[in-house]
């Protein structure tokens, strides 16, 4: 009677382990929900969007209109423009929205140089500000 149930014990734990060495494999063997090609194609996109929104706001910051407002806010331009490379996506891309709106504005006629001298001012200040927190 002792042998019949460690027979049967040992054929359990033999099952057992089968099934627990089977399962990593099995596991393995699904693919991934995202594949490596998207993870990298994603990756790309961000990196190329966000060098795009730092161009962008660097050539807003770079024109001589902005650097004449830095200027006689008494904010030196060229750390406002280093600062830009600080800031995380999100608010890169909001700057970007901003100076771009801006810019079209300015050249429509809907603003003035005055009211552009307050935004690029107001924007080199909110990027020192968002640097300095970080």
């Amino acid at each position: 009677m002792k042998k019949l149930q460690a027979g049967k014990l040992s054929c359990t734990s033999i099952l057992l382990l089968s099934v627990a060495a089977a399962a990593p494999q099995a596991i393995m063997a699904q693919s991934h929900v995202v594949s490596p090609g998207e993870i990298q194609n994603d990756v790309a996109a961000s990196s190329a969007a966000r060098q795009q929104n730092q161009k962008e706001v660097r050539d807003f910051l770079s024109s001589q209109e902005a650097k004449r407002a830095m200027q006689s806010a008494k904010i030196d331009p060229q750390q406002v423009t280093n600062a830009v490379s600080q800031l995380n996506n999100a608010e890169l891309a909001s700057l970007a929205a901003r100076s771009a709106k801006a810019q079209k504005d300015f050249a429509a006629g809907t603003i003035d140089n005055h009211d552009l001298l307050l935004i690029l001012v107001g924007l080199a200040a909110l990027i020192l500000i968002v640097v300095a927190v970080h």
